[in-house]
């Protein structure tokens, strides 16, 4: 293989996977200048009418973490965001995404996903969510179904059907993926929310004709996300160049505007481990890039421990496929921080309203580790117990009501629709020391030792909010 185009030559910097350097222009880590800058971009947004900030009754219409990206990709300079955010406003209301993604045809929606980046479950090092892209399964006959099957959907606005289908898909990314990511414990710099993906993309065993045939496809991704979800990209890594593809890049980069150009990398086949395992832990990395990570375009995320442990899937045949690959958004139960995955989407027409899952508070999440560590403490002052054992636990508690609202009403509506057939991932929970809780005090009449690290998480606004404040009572 030849080597990649001169700008884009080797692995990213040495530094660029540390926190603090991506951490720049991001909440938590302004500058005084961009702080101003930020608090003026929300001034005038809300003055023009299309930002509305929280009161003590309501919250925002709009999260920092989004209004951020804005300002972020226009390099702090208000106006300009300003134009860009307007312009995203008027194309959403035009095309009535809202409603869209919660009733997009679930059959459409897998399609969609099947033929663009998909998350691996994975986050990186610094808690920011892996995506990865075969380009190779990109067959002909695959996308001439595709191209068929998004010429027969109609979108209400203006905007062309293939486009409204990758919006959804975006839609995921932002109101689904990355607030699991933030509300997730156990990442660096918790006051920062997650607003960015990684992206391996594997180019490996694809010919010039099939570049060629994909040309549009590709074009689609990069306009939608330059033009209306800026800066949710942090960096693709490109495996597996084949030797034709400098010559290619100079068409390539013209779909890209040059800041999203200058996170591109093309690595070679001895780069890879070694870039990947500077961003990424070995047990993230899929094993084909020489990782441990079991993982193909087209499984169900795989989630890691971390993310596993701090949620509870809704008792129900295949409900967990239905939270992993299905439109998913998250709404906020209260506040104890708890956070409910709602499945969203439709079904032969009738549109779903299903409860899916739940992450849990923090307070929840210590009291589950205060039980452990006791009956940690008690094998050692009287002996190994049975493994599994949780007698007159909170645990055991939290068992027997699981198994209760599994035999009297399981979590999702029976439909003929079954998502594609995936092997579930199985996590082992991780027991890390002890370490002083930072972000909030445990509830009271609760003696707690210090919980540990992994368990840190800074609440946020990083949610949903019930479209009707009775919403989660509809779905008990």
């Amino acid at each position: 293989m030849e080597g990649p185009p001169k700008e884009q030559q080797g692995p990213p910097a040495p530094d660029a996977a540390k926190a603090e350097t991506r951490l720049k222009g991001h909440l938590g880590h302004l500058t005084t200048e961009e702080d101003a800058a930020f608090t003026a971009f929300k001034l005038l947004c809300a003055k023009e009418g299309y930002y509305r900030p929280a009161t003590t009754q309501s919250k925002a219409s709009h999260d920092d973490g989004t209004m951020i990206r804005y300002l972020r990709a226009r390099k702090f300079v208000p106006r300009d965001a300003f134009a860009q955010f307007k312009d995203t406003e008027i194309w959403r209301k035009e095309n009535d995404l809202e409603a869209l993604y919660e009733k997009i045809d679930l059959k459409d929606y897998w399609e969609s996903r099947s033929v663009y980046p998909q998350w691996t479950g994975r986050r990186d090092k610094r808690g920011i969510p892996v995506y990865l892209y075969e380009v190779s399964k990109l067959d002909s006959k695959k996308m001439l179904a595709y191209t068929s099957s998004t010429s027969k959907s109609k979108g209400k606005g203006p905007s062309p059907s293939r486009m409204l289908r990758l919006f959804a898909l975006y839609e995921n990314l932002t109101r689904f993926v990355m607030p699991f990511c933030t509300a997730a414990p156990g990442r660096p710099n918790p006051e920062t929310p997650v607003d960015q993906s990684n992206n391996i993309v594997d180019i490996s065993k694809v010919g010039l004709k099939q570049f060629w045939n994909l040309r549009s496809h590709m074009q689609d991704a990069s306009q939608l996300a330059t033009a209306h979800y800026p800066e949710t990209l942090d960096r693709i890594f490109i495996l597996g160049a084949p030797s034709f593809f400098p010559t290619i890049w100079s068409w390539i980069k013209r779909w890209f505007d040059p800041i999203t150009t200058s996170k591109i990398f093309v690595l070679s086949n001895h780069q890879v481990l070694p870039t990947l395992s500077q961003f990424m832990d070995i047990e993230s990395i899929p094993k084909k890039y020489g990782g441990q990570l079991q993982f193909e375009c087209g499984d169900m995320p795989n989630l890691d421990p971390a993310l596993r442990d701090c949620i509870t899937i809704t008792p129900g045949a295949d409900t967990e496929r239905y939270f992993l690959t299905a439109p998913v958004r998250w709404i906020d139960a209260g506040e104890d921080g708890e956070m409910n995955a709602i499945g969203v989407g439709s079904v032969d027409g009738k549109q779903r309203r299903e409860h899916v899952a739940t992450l849990h508070s923090l307070a929840t999440r210590v009291a589950t580790h205060t039980e452990r560590l006791s009956r940690a403490n008690t094998q050692q002052s009287q002996g190994p117990l049975t493994p599994y054992s949780t007698k007159g636990s909170a645990s055991s508690a939290l068992a027997s009501q699981s198994q209760k609202k599994s035999t009297t009403a399981p979590g999702t509506s029976a439909t003929s629709l079954q998502p594609p057939t995936v092997a579930l991932a199985h996590a082992k929970v991780n027991e890390q020391p002890a370490h002083p809780i930072q972000n909030g005090a445990p509830p009271e009449k609760i003696a707690l030792p210090p919980p540990p690290a992994v368990l840190e998480r800074q609440k946020t606004e990083f949610v949903t909010p019930p479209s009707d404040p009775a919403e989660l009572k509809t779905l008990a």
